[in-house]
């Protein structure tokens, strides 16, 4: 009940479906199945909410596993007390419950361990009972071989009493409250980079990225999280120092309110104390809680602007099966071209060398131009990177005598894909030039199967990527593909091991094993097929049978989104409207008429049901839209092409909170600022534009120095 409690306390989600949720989690559902599958035990839940569940019952067991220790560590010291077990046991976060433990941790050797062990402890005791008048002649009987005189064993008292000031919970807490409420983020920059002739130029380059902040001062709660990470950043590479700040003398005061009772020998000490432990103990660690919590609730909106980021980009629009003569643009190195078939196999590569130095224009056209008509080439990728522009004016220059479209495509990643292991496995006989251009034109015929292959952190879609916790960023990616990867479905029949490990219940094993299975055996030709898998059990079918797809199967439900379990369903739908289930498939009519409340039973309601009959309607419909067809402004080449006020094509290539980047055909990317969005007030960029987007911006402000370009979409 205590799971059930904090769960529904973080998400305020009915308890019965958290309740049965956590029980599908434990029975090792995946949250894409529970999501789809499993609605009349979520109370419909999609996967954002099943997410946020799995999110707190993994905070939670964190919570419970650190009690565990803490009360181990207690009766293994023999101080655990019940009162101090019930503190401890429902503690409800990890805060309070490092605070409950702080005065009984074992210590490492302090100031006020030293003292207590020179018998300092009963004057510290006399001290905080602010009852002594001569509070001298009390410390001088406390004089030994280690304590030397009274301002000595004073002081150690001192020690002691800070010790004890910094472990009180109320006094910790207000701090904390101060430190949430009142501090500013405070930066100076570090003397060698305040002089550009002192620093070698590149090192003084990499530091006008961060200049903004060499002399910043800003409340920490009103500090955007971007902002935050590029000061962070700015600080790590030794750039700035950064340091929190509040009123102090405040701080001692409010602490004093709750120590000083009496105005007699002691209150002089306790005032030294009070002073010691606020700057030596509680606001060092105190304002590094404060800031590492604030860094990391900037991690979480920079990882979620990644994750939305990435979710639009892996469901982006595909081209399908078609013939694609795909370009790796360059200059001295030549333009790699590989030509692939309708299923994206390599069927011919070459070299040409139209840009300088060989300026082979001519041979480059004639070559690219027979290419087409060989190999029957539906569509034209050309890589974004170095070249592409001339590449692509070189392209739409060529008279074809068949219907050519021309797509320019993001390389980004392809260089990381090109050398690993997953394209030296698919192309040993080819090199890393190769295997680029291939992803390119992958990426244009399917770029969720081409991406997944890719580590998601080198798609160039993040903000500050490399700055946050990279254990929750690869954990919150690995879930957004996995999401679109079972939004979309798969191919069994021609899915990459790559694909295949992302599909809900399969993973890397299983994926190998499918693909050996069916290069031994040939395609699979129903999903009772993919029960023959080695070391695929029933827990593993169950959970990923309706994600896998049939194409031209012996069942035609096989190549739809309906569940194995919920055929027999459609079957008696079938029988019931005296048709087959092929001609049930498709035929919108009938669907229609069909009265559901009849096929209501225990374990299937109207939530499933509703989704049989719209899959049936459109049966294996992918849900991403359909490729069209971009040009540049070909007038526009580099960043000195640019004048303000002009009006570009772009296409939006990254989304951040404070933004989004555009590409506009030059090598920078130009920024739309939030407050140039829209007319109107912005508080979620991903309600005015998507990743990939085709837009007119309008040029405002170029800074050639920076390397800065200021665009708008507000000009209308």
């Amino acid at each position: 009940m205590q799971l059930l409690n904090f769960v529904k306390s973080h998400t305020n989600l009915p308890i019965k479906s958290i309740e049965n949720t956590i029980q599908l989690l434990d029975e090792d559902c995946t949250v894409p199945f529970i999501s789809r599958y499993r609605k009349e035990r979520t109370g419909n839940l999609d996967e954002v909410q099943i997410g946020d569940i799995v999110k707190y019952k993994a905070q939670f067991e964190e919570l419970e596993k650190r009690k565990i220790t803490i009360l181990k560590s207690l009766e293994q010291q023999k101080v655990l007390t019940d009162d101090l077990k019930c503190k401890i046991e429902t503690a409800i976060c990890l805060t309070t419950l490092e605070d409950i433990y702080l005065p009984l941790k074992k210590k490492r050797k302090t100031k006020a361990e030293t003292a207590r062990k020179n018998g300092l402890e009963p004057l510290a005791k006399i001290i905080m009972s602010q009852r002594a008048t001569d509070i001298d002649s009390i410390a001088r009987k406390h004089i030994n071989n280690e304590v030397k005189n009274i301002e000595d064993a004073l002081e150690a008292a001192r020690y002691i009493i800070s010790e004890w000031i910094n472990e009180r919970s109320d006094i910790r807490n207000n701090i904390r409250y101060q430190l949430e409420k009142f501090a500013n983020i405070s930066t100076k920059v570090i003397k060698t980079f305040k002089d550009d002739t002192l620093t070698p130029p590149s090192t003084s380059e990499k530091a006008q990225k961060y200049r903004d902040y060499f002399n910043w001062l800003e409340p920490l709660n009103r500090c955007p999280s971007h902002r935050l990470l590029a000061i962070l950043r700015a600080e790590k590479e030794g750039f700035i120092r950064v340091k929190l700040e509040i009123d102090n003398e405040k701080a001692i005061d409010k602490i004093e309110q709750r120590i000083i009772r009496t105005n007699n020998d002691c209150t002089k000490q306790l005032k030294i104390a009070i002073q010691d432990a606020y700057k030596r103990l509680l606001f060092p660690a105190l304002s590094n809680e404060i800031l590492n919590a604030a860094k990391e609730k900037a991690d979480d909106k920079a990882i979620d602007v990644f994750a939305k980021n990435l979710k639009q980009l892996l469901l982006g629009a595909p081209l399908g099966e078609k013939n694609i003569l795909a370009i790796d643009p360059g200059f001295r190195s030549g333009c790699k071209i590989v030509c692939l078939n309708a299923q994206g196999d390599l069927v011919y590569n070459e070299t040409i060398y139209p840009h300088a130095p060989k300026n082979d224009m001519l041979g480059a056209i004639k070559k690219i131009n027979s290419l087409v008509n060989a190999y029957k080439i539906e569509a034209i990728a050309i890589g974004n990177g170095t070249a592409s522009r001339e590449t692509e004016q070189l392209i739409r220059k060529i008279k074809f005598t068949r219907d050519v479209q021309v797509f320019v495509v993001s390389e980004a990643g392809a260089s990381i894909y090109s050398a690993s292991k997953i394209a030296r496995d698919e192309f040993p006989n080819y090199d890393v030039t190769v295997r680029g251009a291939i992803s390119i034109g992958r990426r244009l015929a399917d770029p969720l199967a081409e991406l997944v292959k890719i580590d998601a952190k080198s798609i160039g879609v993040g903000q500050y990527q490399h700055d946050v916790d990279q254990t929750k960023l690869k954990k919150s990616l690995d879930t957004v593909v996995e999401s679109c990867v079972n939004i979309v479905g798969v191919n069994i029949n021609t899915a990459s091991v790559s694909l295949l490990s992302y599909v809900s219940g399969i993973g890397p094993k299983l994926a190998e094993n499918i693909i050996n299975y069916r290069n031994q055996l040939g395609v699979f030709t129903s999903r009772t097929a993919i029960k023959k898998v080695p070391r695929l059990g029933s827990k593993a079918f169950e959970q990923s049978a309706a994600f896998l797809r049939i194409k031209h199967g012996i069942n035609p439900l096989d190549d739809s989104a309906v569940h194995p379990e919920s055929y027999a369903i459609v079957n008696k739908i079938a029988k019931d409207v005296k048709t087959s289930v092929a001609n049930l498939i498709g035929n919108k009519e009938i669907l229609q008429k069909i009265e559901l409340d009849k096929y209501c039973t225990s374990t299937i309601g109207l939530p499933t049901l509703n989704d049989i009959v719209k899959e049936l309607e459109k049966p294996g419909l992918d849900p991403r839209a359909t490729v069209k067809v971009f040009t540049f402004n070909q007038n526009v080449r580099t960043i000195n092409d640019l004048k303000e006020g002009q009006l570009l094509p772009g296409i939006v290539n990254n989304i951040t909170n404070f933004g989004c980047f555009v590409d506009i055909g030059i090598k920078e990317s130009g920024l739309v600022h939030v407050s140039n969005l829209a007319s109107k007030f912005v508080s979620d960029v991903n309600e005015i534009v998507t990743l990939h987007q085709q837009v007119i911006v309008k040029v405002l402000e170029v800074d050639i120095a920076r390397k800065r370009i200021q665009l708008s979409l507000n000009y209308k």
